[in-house]
């Protein structure tokens, strides 16, 4: 019989004994505990879920009755009582609610608290917001205190919440456990991080102690299974080079051209000494997306360790390279190709690098502060014309005309006058008007046309340059027209297309000073490039470009990753690529940043006389 039945027992024989007629004999009085009735209170409320209210009539009988026989039984149910309401808060969902409640809980050591199962749900509570560290480190208390039927549940939650965690808490917590339970699992886990990271060598390396350390764990066979998987999905020829160029098609020549800078690279690699010495297979994209995807599939059945290009194909290679985790480092101006994956790097200078180093040196060396832009209506006009407005506004300068021309005309007068001031009439109330009346008619003729020659406008020109971003066929047909139009005494500006023999040709006495950006200067100061010109010339009987240069520097910078003696495996040499400091080739300093983006700084050239100078800035 329960306690709460036998109190209601005593006080309804109470109740009819204090009824019954006088004349029977008095019952005898009835001793009934307050304490028993408090108590039977607070389990009632227990009962009918009220557990806050249960918990304040349970501490009222402690306080009451601190020696009870009821005591220990009122301890258990206020912690029983207090995991309710956790259970309660997580059930509907207030997570937040629920930590701080049992972190009160655990911070008051409230007597009779179930501690096993209030770590178990501040890690249930802790995942549900996210934290999976957070949720570890509970479950693994938990773990510690619990008895061994408990713990399997237990370590289950561990293994589930441990899934997310990242590299450096996992060993933070195998560090505090040495080999106790669930060290196995964490360290299995971690082993999973590093290959999904395909950090291989270290994922080889921590599964097979994995392996040792716990050899009849139950993920020992799934351990061997990552290990052979690893091996396989890894295995290539560490000195063999993919390349993807236009050898034939409407590019063709531009193939051509990267293919000797690449090989001149190989010979002048291998000529080193360094065994063994690297290889190439080149496969031709013929400009083709499909072709140059296909290419890179066989790539990968020939077990290339990296690929160089294509340059006109460059995203449908890179997206199967990335999808068969093969380094490719591009020669493209090809918008966001680095943003394809991890395993895709570009190395040729973009439009907004051009641009940023034009602007840079004219604001803050010239100090130039006003610009005007004109431009061909193209994509590549269009393109660089609202980088450099852009870029110019950064700065803190001013754009203050910008006028397009039709890339097909030969005369570009309209535009030019449109940009000066001189394209629109002068309204008759504007014009000014100093015309000298004499009385000799034969002298009307002669000021009526002074006047109209005062009358005639003149060029504004309110800008301190002028950018062109074209080629030089056509800037070298706009520019003296600029002149006749009185745009003088401006900095002419350009890209990389102007540093060409042809525009100087064209244009000779008003190209004087332009400035343009290049990647490539064959006429470089540099040693290492006047090798690399000498060395090209005396090979294939003509100077290299810039085409050339920078196909040399990306076979350089492949040929000295893989002959490394602590690269094993193709996302070791996309970490190497990551991490490249300041590679010094031909076309200067280069670096790759975090998104496989090229970091390069671009030389400056000036036209002087009849030929191209380089600028220090």
């Amino acid at each position: 019989m329960s306690l709460k039945n036998t109190i209601i027992i005593f006080v309804t024989a109470f109740f009819f004994a204090a009824c019954a007629p006088k004349q029977l004999q008095p019952a005898r009085p009835v001793y009934i505990d307050p304490g028993d009735i408090l108590f039977a209170q607070a389990e009632d409320l227990f009962q009918t879920k009220s557990y806050e209210k249960a918990i304040i009539k349970y501490t009222e009988y402690l306080s009451r009755f601190p020696k009870g026989r009821l005591t220990d039984a009122a301890l258990m149910k206020t912690g029983a009582a207090w995991v309710e309401i956790l259970i309660m808060l997580y059930n509907q969902g207030k997570y937040n609610e629920a930590i701080k409640q049992a972190n009160d809980i655990i911070g008051s050591n409230i007597a009779g608290i179930n501690i096993v199962r209030t770590y178990v749900l501040l890690g249930d509570a802790h995942l549900a917001t996210g934290s999976p560290k957070d949720a570890v480190n509970f479950y693994i208390l938990a773990l510690n205190k619990a008895k061994d039927p408990a713990k399997e549940p237990i370590i289950a939650k561990i293994n589930e919440a441990s899934g997310p965690l990242g590299t450096t808490d996992i060993i933070s917590f195998l560090n505090q456990m040495e080999d106790k339970p669930p060290a196995g699992y964490l360290m299995y886990r971690l082993g999973q991080n590093k290959a999904e990271k395909e950090k291989y060598d270290d994922a080889e390396k921590i599964l097979s102690q994995f392996i040792e350390r716990f050899p009849g764990h139950e993920n020992a066979s799934k351990a061997q299974k990552l290990i052979e998987k690893i091996k396989k999905k890894a295995a290539y020829s560490k000195y063999t080079i993919g390349c993807l160029l236009p050898l034939s098609g409407p590019y063709e020549s531009f193939g051509r051209r990267a293919l000797k800078g690449i090989e001149l690279a190989m010979n002048q690699f291998c000529s080193q000494g360094i065994q063994p010495a690297v290889k190439l297979i080149i496969k031709d994209t013929e400009s083709d997306s499909d072709k140059a995807a296909a290419a890179v599939k066989e790539l990968f059945e020939e077990h290339v360790a990296a690929i160089i290009g294509p340059i006109f194909t460059a995203e449908s290679a890179a997206l199967v390279a990335q999808d068969k985790s093969i380094p490719i480092i591009t020669i493209t101006q090809k918008n966001n190709i680095a943003d394809i994956g991890d395993y895709v790097f570009r190395n040729f200078f973009t439009p907004m690098m051009q641009v940023h180093t034009l602007v840079s040196y004219v604001i803050e060396k010239l100090g130039l502060g006003s610009f005007a832009i004109l431009y061909p209506d193209d994509n590549y006009g269009t393109t660089f014309m609202n980088l450099f407005w852009d870029e110019v506004t950064a700065c803190g300068g001013k754009v203050v005309g910008v006028e397009s021309y039709n890339v097909e005309h030969t005369d570009f007068a309209d535009s030019i006058k449109k940009l000066v001031g001189l394209y629109y009439e002068v309204p008759e109330d504007l014009k000014i008007m100093d015309i000298l009346i004499e009385d000799d008619e034969d002298n009307v003729a002669e000021d009526e046309e002074a006047g109209k020659e005062k009358q005639e406008p003149e060029a504004i020109v309110d800008f301190d340059a002028i950018f062109i971003p074209d080629a030089p066929e056509r800037a070298g047909l706009i520019i003296p027209q600029l002149a006749f139009y009185d745009v003088k005494d401006v900095y002419l500006l350009g890209t990389n297309l102007w540093h060409c023999d042809s525009l100087i040709k064209m244009a000779r006495r008003y190209v004087q000073n332009a400035i343009m950006p290049d990647v490539f200067f064959a006429e470089s100061s540099s040693k290492q490039v006047a090798d690399f010109v000498a060395v090209f010339e005396q090979t294939f009987k003509e100077k290299p470009e810039f085409i050339e240069a920078v196909a040399y520097d990306s076979a350089m910078i492949l040929f000295k990753i893989v002959s490394r003696p602590d690269i094993r495996y193709r996302s070791s040499i996309k970490n190497a690529l990551m991490n490249l400091n300041n590679f010094q080739g031909v076309t200067g300093l280069t670096s790759f940043d975090n998104n496989g983006e090229i970091k390069k700084r671009l030389y400056l050239l000036r036209i002087k006389g009849g030929k191209f100078v380089e600028l220090e800035y």
